[in-house]
């Protein structure tokens, strides 16, 4: 039986469709951070694969909620790896401290510059170390249909205000959280001690904020006019690496997947709203 955590979020909603006959939880239904009720529910549902999609996604708040953060990202993670399931687990790109300029690859020398990035990085190592059939999926700027996401915020934005500054100076790629979600459907039935590790997945192509706003503008026929500004203009409590493009090789050969440009997948989502 396959077991879905964080089943609320942008990509467990996306899962949701593609995975009909899975078990979804969120914390409600199933506390990760409680090992003994990950425990207790891993056996009585017979499961032995797990999606994890719970995390502590609060950029900003995890610089004063440290605790919480690190109880979600760290300990969730190690409880749901400590089982005998095999284990795809999400991370993130700010693990990187954004001081690169070529795509980071999975085994790149991760530094986090936040709290957020400091758990997700502890996570990861938390998973591997108790499970030798864990896939980890470093993925980056989310988006999605569902939940709270830039795509929702710039479109009601764009729809009230005739100019918005949105930063030119971090760059990254948009990650559509169908495609991830797709994408995972396909490597669930080749996890194993073979294909154990880190890999990044996020859509294919290089952009700012600014530019990905820009985008969303153009392909929702929004007049409203995006502004470049600088980081240094836009303060924010947790420091955001300045370029996290993510290096797709490994995964895309190990698992045989084809990725699509980060504008098709805007297109697509679009179509949703």
């Amino acid at each position: 039986m396959l077991l879905v955590t964080g089943s609320n979020g942008q990509l467990g909603s996306e899962l949701h469709k593609l995975l009909p006959e899975a078990i979804f939880t969120d914390v409600n239904d199933l506390d990760i951070t409680d090992k003994s009720a990950v425990d207790e529910f891993v056996n009585a549902h017979h499961i032995d694969m797990i999606i994890n999609c719970a995390a502590y996604t609060a950029v900003d708040k995890a610089e004063e909620d440290v605790a919480m953060a690190e109880k979600i990202n760290i300990k969730g993670p190690e409880n749901l790896a400590t089982t005998d399931a095999k284990l795809v687990h999400i991370s993130t790109d700010y693990v990187f401290d954004g001081n690169g300029h070529r795509p980071y690859l999975p085994e790149d020398e991760a530094k986090p510059v936040s709290v957020y990035g400091v758990t997700k990085l502890a996570g990861e190592k938390a998973v591997l170390a108790h499970n030798k059939r864990a896939v980890i999926i470093r993925t980056a700027w989310l988006y999605s249909s569902f939940g709270n996401n830039f795509v929702k915020t710039m479109r009601r934005l764009g729809a009230e205000k005739a100019s918005l500054n949105v930063v030119c100076d971090q760059v990254g790629t948009p990650t559509y959280a169908a495609d991830l979600a797709e994408a995972i459907v396909k490597i669930i039935p080749q996890v194993s001690d073979k294909t154990s590790g880190v890999y990044h997945f996020t859509n294919e192509g290089v952009c700012s904020w600014y530019d990905f706003a820009y985008e969303i503008m153009q392909q929702s026929g929004l007049k409203c006019k995006v502004m470049p500004i600088l980081s240094a203009e836009y303060p924010t409590k947790a420091h955001r690496p300045f370029y996290s493009v993510l290096d797709k090789n490994k995964i895309k050969q190990t698992f045989g997947l084809e990725i699509r440009h980060w504008k098709e997948g805007l297109e697509e989502c679009l179509k949703q709203f």
